[in-house]
Formats: C-alpha cells, structure tokens, sequence
C-alpha cells in the first residue's frame, strides 16, 4: 500500500498526510507537519477521503475551488500497518511502517478522545532506528518549484 505527503500552501501551510486504505486515500491535515522526533506528538485532522489518483497531484489549485493555492509532493512511499487498517482505525489507533523518502520507520495514528468531533489524532513517531530527535520539518516550495507548477483542479473534484 502507498502513502504520500502533501505540502500545501493553501490559506495556511499544512501537510496532507494520505494511507492508502480500502480503495481510497484516508487522509489527515497536519499543520505542523510529521515529525521523525519522537517527542513531537503532531495534530493530525481526519478530513474526506480522496481518490487514489490524488497520491499524483501536483499543482496549483485555482482561486475558487477548495483548497486553493500550490499542492506538491512533500514525501511518497509505501505503507505497511500491522494490523487490519480499517479494523485499526474504527478502534482509534493505527500502528504502521513507513518506507518513504523522508518519513521511515514505525508511527502510529490515535484518536483524541473527548475532543467531539471524533476527527482529531495525533500522529506520533515511535522510537526506533530512524527517530531523529534533532528533527526539523523542511518546506520544499522554492520560488523555482513554484514556477513549474502548473494551474489544475484535482481529481477530487473533477470525478
């Protein structure tokens, strides 16, 4: 199964951080963005679930539809949970290995409860070989990558 991260510098910058689960991208908005420090504990929001194709979109989404402003591939990778997925996340915790670029190693996705909405988690970065305690998160949208990003309405939209 595939994972990738989305920088997106909509209203405010965030990260979409998106599982390939049951035929969809589960996804979650990350405004701090993962972390491979242990200790950060990151807000992780669960929003819609979008189409597998959106795992490829880059671009900028235009003024007018949801989301608008520049989207690109922060990180992509391949994602292993250890147990069922969908099973794991009725449960409120999803314990995965991520083999990605940037992102690696064993994380675990919990749901804040008695936060209402029951769309709050936390993504948390578990302590192996690759945890990184001096950890920064890193923009990746230059002026120069932004010039090669061209206008696009993503595929949730467009389906």
């Amino acid at each position: 199964m595939k994972f990738v991260v989305h920088e997106h510098h909509a209203t405010r910058l965030h990260y979409d951080f998106r599982l390939e689960i049951a035929g969809v991208l589960k996804s979650w908005a990350i405004p701090k963005g993962p972390s491979m420090n242990p200790s950060d504990k990151r807000l992780a929001v669960m929003v819609e679930d979008h189409p597998l194709e959106y795992g490829e979109f880059e671009g900028v989404i235009p003024e007018g539809h949801y989301g608008a402003g520049p989207v690109l591939i922060w990180d992509l990778g391949e994602f292993e949970p250890e147990d069922d997925p969908e099973t794991a996340l009725a449960k409120g915790h999803l314990r995965f290995n991520l083999k990605g670029k940037k992102l690696k190693g064993i994380f675990s996705l919990v749901l804040m409860k008695g936060r209402g909405s029951g769309k709050d988690w936390l993504l948390i970065k578990k302590q192996d070989s690759f945890a990184k305690e001096d950890w920064r998160m890193k923009e990746e949208l230059t002026p120069t990558k932004k010039k090669k990003l061209t206008p696009r309405i993503p595929p949730c939209e467009t389906s």
